[in-house]
């Protein structure tokens, strides 16, 4: 047995979002020349992985061919499980036009791991439509143990926000801490275990076409999330045999199986469909350096496609430790309503719109058309700052789900303890400042 852990830890990752890779844990276990022998080297099965249609552009065609130690198709059937906050409906309860913002997630009392510690606080669309995202929050205490997953509903941008993350999968291993982020593409199979025995952050399930980088138009070659610092893991593979639990989400449910191996036994791959991570830090921040606060499009790490040319499924957007140098500009962000919906989230540190209340495992929802930007304290300190010096926004990441469409809050997210009634308030001490008779 060669265990994953010790194939990552010799072999590291691959560079570069998007390429063809190949990969082996096995010298010679890649076929030279086809992809599907009569016979794989060392008894291996040649299954492909397809994350888009056959058909698709070469451009846009997603798939990987893998080697393994026995095909995916074996184990017993499934069965629905009972009971799960992670959910794919979003008519539940009616959405209101309210600004909302949530206290972190609390740490679990009882053992819990990374599918059970899932919990759905919104969305849109739906699995079966093919557009759309859940977005979920996680709090989980325990290592996933004898139990491997995966998601046919979409694919999971995994952002840590407490604790780092062991994500072993069917294409090796993603060593994911906050700051980080991980993709986990629809259909991959894997195990979560926790180094430093708890974990919390945040989950966007993409429903729609896969993430991407963004062009970069007027900005050039260089900028923003550049390919080069995405990372894609080497082949590990797994030959143990035992009683363990396949679980799925399939249909906006969870379902479970028998399966009497470790499904993370693939020996070599090649393709450009596999899961991958990125520092966040490594983010080539644009910005204003003479007048006014840019749009958060500047901001833009990932983006799901829509068929609509300019207009985003999911827009994935970080606001990173930067400098501000904008002078006579109203520099944190300007109070504001858009056609798109925000979700966002804190992972350190003070988000510069905002005094307090929203903290590092928080949350906030700002639908369409619902009026939201900097509190009251912060409102009156930006408007009083000196402006000829240049001021660093430091010591913080915050990130942002956005989407065309509106972002339903679930039964759950409106109904918790940890929703704050009174986020409203920090927009009513904005004081009066008019005056008819002075400019």
């Amino acid at each position: 047995m060669r265990q994953a852990d010790q194939i990552q830890g010799e072999l590291g990752y691959l560079s570069g979002f998007g390429n063809e890779f190949a990969t082996e844990a096995l010298p010679g276990a890649l076929p030279v020349g086809q992809n599907s022998p009569q016979r794989a080297p060392y008894g291996l099965y040649a299954e492909q992985l397809s994350g888009t249609a056959f058909t698709a552009p070469r451009g846009h065609n997603r798939r990987s061919w893998v080697y393994r130690i026995r095909p995916a198709a074996m184990h017993k059937p499934f069965t629905a499980v009972a009971a799960s906050r992670w959910l794919s409906r979003f008519d539940d309860v009616p959405t209101p036009p309210d600004q909302l913002r949530w206290d972190p997630l609390q740490m679990p009392e009882a053992p819990t791991d990374f599918v059970d510690g899932m919990v759905t606080m919104a969305g849109n669309g739906s699995p079966d439509a093919g557009r759309g995202c859940g977005i979920h929050l996680y709090a989980a205490n325990r290592s996933m143990d004898g139990r491997f997953f995966y998601n046919a509903d979409g694919e999971l941008l995994v952002v840590p926000q407490e604790g780092r993350l062991r994500i072993a999968t069917e294409f090796g291993v993603l060593d994911v801490a906050p700051y980080e982020i991980a993709v986990l593409p629809r259909g991959v199979r894997f195990r979560v275990t926790l180094p430093d025995g708890r974990a919390r952050g945040y989950v966007c399930e993409n429903y729609g076409a896969l993430f991407r980088l963004p062009d970069l138009g007027p900005i050039g070659s260089n900028g923003l999330a550049n390919p080069r610092d995405f990372l894609t893991p080497v082949a590990a593979y797994e030959d143990v045999e035992g009683d363990f639990e396949l679980v799925a989400k399939f249909g906006g449910a969870l379902w479970r199986a028998d399966i009497g191996h470790s499904p993370l036994d693939v020996v070599a791959w090649h393709g450009n469909y596999a899961p991958y991570k990125y520092d966040l830090r490594h983010f080539n921040t644009i910005g204003s350096i003479s007048f006014d606060h840019p749009d958060p499009s500047i901001f833009l790490v990932l983006q799901s496609q829509s068929n609509a040319p300019g207009v985003d499924d999911i827009d994935f957007v970080i606001f990173p430790p930067r400098w501000l140098a904008m002078e006579n500009s109203f520099r944190p962000p300007w109070f504001h309503r858009n056609i798109a919906s925000e979700f966002m989230g804190l992972i350190q540190g003070v988000y510069d719109a905002k005094a307090e209340g929203f903290v590092p495992g928080g949350a906030s929802l700002h639908n369409c058309m619902t009026g939201h930007g900097p509190d009251a304290d912060t409102f009156e300190k930006a408007s009083a700052a000196d402006t000829s010096q240049p001021h660093k926004v430091d010591a913080t990441m915050a990130f942002m789900f956005e989407t065309p469409a509106i972002i339903r809050p679930t039964r759950f997210a409106l109904e918790t303890k940890q929703r704050q009634d009174n986020y409203y308030t920090c927009w009513q001490g904005l004081k009066k400042h008019f005056n008819p008779n002075q400019k």
